[in-house]
């Protein structure tokens, strides 16, 4: 590959931001396109298409990467420009309201104050922000950590404002930093964009994304010709094989053509990679981010194995004593700093072999199995269970057998089938049923965020509990858009208090809302919540007095099988 450019040499950041205003005041999926691929012809350097391709992305560290998150919340982001720019409590505020993005927010704000006013802010600063400066900056927050980490992180953030010049440059480092670009830019077009750019077919482009998990790294080796060199890598996460669903276990087993197939217990845990060379072990999770320091455990138990190269696919479980554990124990886990002898004991599962010596993506599925089965796991480290089924009936009995168990179901796989990352099809099928569902109604709602800012989409519901309201959770996905709207229409003529971003609203929206599993819950003033809810529809035809009671909620929770 080419030399790397020196750092002066870095492209401006306030280019990277014109193009993203450019592809964001066109809906036209072409012109979007056009625009991202000059711009990628356009940068010089190899480290700048990396940055700018992730950034495009959505994401700010490609995957595998030292650095994982900046670790800076919308708190922070508002406090330090609040900060910086010397304004008072609440100034931002209106401008907030207005567009339901902080990025934006600030940047109204900017083209409102005088020319003079922006010029002198900055009037002994240097506003040469590069692509590279602001990745720099941004892994300084990654590593800023202990005490004090919270002040140095706003005084980075506090420079990286001091070092731009255009209220277009702080609304894209705003949203950059908060996740969401907001541009209509998702990672298909972007793919598409490289595609475009170095005049490489749509299908290598994604299928070396979907191998590598790394954007940025996709767009170097398309712009040197060097696609072929997108392989399965040790510490470089790999996007997981998806499955498709069906609604029983008539309809899945029917989506196959060979049999007998492969069943495997659906687990309740965290999906994750297990990379390992023999000495040094990484664990990554769905979103192909680091989570080894959760899991040290893990870590230890594989360190200890005979010494090979090999990538393990499963899923982390809450565990003990032979039985599932409730998931909500494993998230308390995931939000702490360090492990002590009160975390919840857990255990891997492994269903499948990516890497052993080489990569075997590429194998069947049965050989991938042997090759795993072969390996002396042990401890924390166990076997899926895994076993071929030959017909409907068969299929249902482990069905069955899996949720008296406590797991979530099955996912039935075809014995030949390849490794495809990132892809949902039918070589693996799931089977999976919602808990229950119950009649709620809405007490409470909140603005949406991204593409629903400005419309009411996340509501908190309640039961009955004698003449009482008593709130179960929240949920904001299963209504369509035109419902949404007629939804945010009605609550605001049915508000009774109004808070800005979010309403208290009259008790008369009934919902059916379908979930997968009742949990003990100190943020509801019921002591339960509804996991994984989501809307199934609205009943129109019931009224507040017919919604379910709390007594309902209690009978579904006892008769689990895991208690949350």
């Amino acid at each position: 590959m080419n030399s790397e450019a020196p750092p002066s040499e870095s492209s401006a950041f306030s280019t990277f931001a014109e193009v993203c205003e450019k592809v964001r005041s066109t809906t036209k999926k072409l012109e979007k396109i056009a625009t991202v691929a000059e711009y990628f012809s356009s940068l010089n350097s190899d480290v700048d298409m990396k940055i700018a391709s992730n950034f495009l992305a959505g994401r700010i560290f490609p995957p595998g990467s030292e650095a994982q998150e900046i670790n800076v919340g919308y708190s922070m982001i508002w406090k330090s420009i609040s900060t910086y720019y010397g304004l008072k409590d609440g100034a931002l505020s209106n401008f907030y309201m207005k567009h339901g993005d902080l990025g934006s927010a600030i940047e109204d704000y900017l083209n409102t104050v005088a020319q003079e006013r922006r010029q002198n802010m900055s009037l002994f600063v240097e506003t040469d922000a590069t692509l590279r400066s602001i990745y720099s900056a941004f892994t300084e927050l990654a590593r800023a950590s202990g005490k004090g980490s919270t002040d140095r992180r706003q005084r980075i953030i506090e420079r990286l404002f001091s070092a731009i010049e255009k209220p277009v440059e702080a609304k894209y480092l705003v949203r950059i930093m908060g996740g969401e670009m907001r541009i209509g830019m998702v990672v298909g077009l972007v793919e598409e964009s490289i595609a475009k750019a170095f005049s490489k077919k749509l299908v290598e482009i994604r299928n070396a994304n979907l191998v590598t998990g790394d954007i940025g790294l996709v767009a170097v080796l398309a712009r040197h010709d060097e696609l072929a060199k997108a392989e399965l890598e040790l510490f470089r996460p790999t996007n997981f094989m998806l499955a498709d669903s069906a609604a029983d276990a008539t309809e899945l087993y029917e989506k196959f053509e060979e049999h007998p197939l492969i069943s495997d217990y659906k687990y309740d845990g965290i999906r994750a990679q297990i990379h390992s060379d023999g000495e040094k072990v990484r664990i990554f999770s769905r979103n192909l981010e680091d989570v080894t320091r959760y899991f040290p455990e893990i870590e230890q138990t594989v360190k200890e194995l005979p010494s090979c190269k090999m990538i393990l696919d499963g899923e982390i479980v809450p565990f003990k004593d032979g039985k599932p554990l409730s998931f909500q124990a494993l998230q308390q886990r995931l939000r702490k700093l360090e492990r002590s002898d009160a975390d919840v004991p857990i255990k891997f599962f492994a269903f499948d072999l990516l890497y052993l010596n080489k990569s075997m993506i590429d194998e069947r599925l049965s050989i991938r199995i042997a090759s795993l089965r072969s390996l002396p796991l042990t401890g924390v480290l166990g076997f899926s269970e895994q076993r071929l089924v030959s017909s409907p009936d068969e299929v249902q009995a482990m069905f069955e057998e899996s949720k008296a168990l406590g797991y979530e179901g099955l996912v039935v796989k075809s014995p030949s089938s390849t490794y495809t990352p990132g892809r949902r099809g039918r070589n693996w099928v799931k089977l999976k049923k919602e808990l229950d569902t119950l009649d709620v109604v809405i007490v409470a709602a909140e603005y949406g965020h991204g593409k629903r800012a400005g419309v009411i989409s996340d509501y908190t519901f309640a039961v009955r509990d004698g003449d009482e309201l008593k709130v179960v959770g929240k949920a904001y996905s299963g209504l369509t858009d035109p419902e949404i709207l007629e939804m945010t229409k009605l609550l605001k003529q049915i508000t009774i208090e109004d808070y800005g971003y979010s309403r208290k609203v009259k008790p008369q929206v009934v919902l059916e809302v379908a979930f997968d599993a009742i949990q003990r819950s100190n943020r509801h003033d019921s002591g339960y919540a509804l996991r994984f809810p989501r809307i199934k529809r609205i009943r129109t035809d019931k009224s507040v007095y017919q919604i379910d009671t709390l007594e309902k909620v209690s009978k579904i929770y006892e008769r689990q099988t895991v208690k949350f």
